[in-house]
């Protein structure tokens, strides 16, 4: 069959499209590479968002939370539920390869299978590619642009990298549980968009000494027991180590868009080309939606003001 809607990605905003879309009796599907809503599923277990619960609604469903701010966890279950009760078509573990148009229906090629539609809406936020560092020794083991869970290292001397959300979050938790914590920063300070109700606390660790900082700092080399960074004064120094958490941010897949035809900013932002009233690429019929939009400014697009994205988009489709 020939769908009227193929969505790239399983996460809120790709599942608040297929919501539009079956309301207005379009046919979709959903091709999702990983579990469902991957991107909250890879997020650190102990996560709290920084939006309230009902910033995090889909289609007027309640989202009832038992904290103001609510968990990683309770996401988890609350999309899994829409996607359910909604009986919502989405294909998960299936990564999309290729996309392109002919005779004005698209083919989308995907590790699994092939598909046709009408249009394709590109959902696929920002989390799966991080920023390397592209110094000796990101390769190792002991190094990860990823953080779930802080008992792993109990009793290791551990390196956060950065001073963003992620990194605070890594830093104080892993402190708790008996970690000894360097952070090594770029800035000259911890971040201003961390989460208010956290960032007193990490200024205040850092103030005692628990856990130790170097702002205006840049970690150079990494070794199987050691790291090396360049401190504010521009002097090398070596510290023993055992594990690294490189939390320096994530890109969209610029290549993929790239590869579909969609033009990008040529500055370091590479923000794509859409049209902001329908949100339509470049190309007629391919569609953004959600953090993608936003290229290298991932700060700017979250699910609470990325919704409406999915009425605009399906609005233009049948209009």
């Amino acid at each position: 069959m020939v769908y009227d809607v193929l969505i790239v990605g399983g996460g809120p905003i790709g599942i608040a499209c297929a919501l539009e879309a079956k309301k207005k009796n379009l046919s979709y599907v959903i091709i999702e590479k990983g579990a469902l809503v991957n991107s909250l599923y890879n997020y650190p277990d102990k996560m709290t968002f920084f939006s309230t619960s009902e910033k995090l609604e889909l289609d007027g469903i309640p989202f009832v939370s038992t904290n103001s701010k609510p968990s990683k966890q309770e996401a988890l279950e609350y999309y899994r539920r829409i996607v359910e009760s909604k009986q919502v078509h989405i294909q998960l573990f299936e990564e999309v390869k290729n996309v392109y148009n002919e005779d004005h229906v698209f083919t989308t090629t995907t590790s699994k299978s092939k598909y046709q539609s009408k249009n394709v809406i590109i959902a696929t936020g920002f989390y799966d590619i991080p920023n390397h560092l592209n110094i000796a020794g990101e390769e190792l083991d002991k190094v990860t642009h990823y953080y779930r869970d802080p008992h792993y290292y109990a009793t290791q001397k551990v390196v956060v990298v950065g001073a963003s959300n992620s990194s605070v979050d890594a830093a104080l938790e892993t402190y708790r549980k008996g970690a000894e914590v360097t952070m090594i920063v770029r800035g000259k300070q911890i971040g201003e968009r961390v989460k208010y109700w956290v960032r007193p606390d990490v200024i205040n660790r850092i103030k005692e000494g628990s856990i130790i900082a170097y702002f205006n700092s840049e970690l150079t080399e990494v070794g199987e027991d050691y790291v090396k960074f360049k401190d504010e004064e521009g002097k090398i120094q070596t510290l023993e180590n055992d594990f690294v958490l490189a939390l320096t941010g994530y890109r969209p897949n610029f290549e993929f868009l790239k590869k579909l035809g969609i033009k990008l900013s040529e500055d370091q932002l590479s923000i794509p080309k859409y049209d902001e009233q329908t949100m339509q690429t470049n190309i007629d019929g391919i569609y953004l939606a959600g953090v993608i939009c936003g290229g290298m400014e991932t700060h700017k697009w979250f699910i609470e003001n990325s919704r409406i994205h999915a009425k605009m988009i399906i609005a233009d489709i049948i209009s």
